[in-house]
């Protein structure tokens, strides 16, 4: 079973609220969660987020693998380390001689 960390959607019309989650990668966004570790409110300013890390930490340990976004959170919340830029990096190809 691949096991992910991810955000389920809640609140109202253009209004939305998420959870931080564990769940299995085929159930649905909205569907069935084995765990919620945490919550993540977009609209506050800035961005309102709680997270245990004692169970985010646990659950990265046992090789549940978090998201693009769900990592963002948790890089923010001080759970996983930030490696690095996160400024894109470019090619280094050589350029062919003419």
């Amino acid at each position: 079973m691949a096991v992910r960390i991810r955000l389920t959607r809640l609140g109202d019309k253009k209004s939305p609220f998420y959870r931080v989650v564990v769940a299995d990668s085929r159930t649905a966004r909205d569907g069935k969660v084995i765990e919620q570790i945490g919550t993540y409110d977009p609209l506050k300013n800035p961005a309102e987020i709680n997270i245990n890390t004692e169970l985010a930490k646990k659950w990265i340990a046992n090789g549940a693998q978090p998201t693009e976004t769900a990592k963002s959170i948790l890089q923010t919340a001080g759970v996983i380390e930030v490696k690095g830029n996160s400024v894109a990096k470019t090619n280094n190809k050589k350029k062919k001689a003419k």
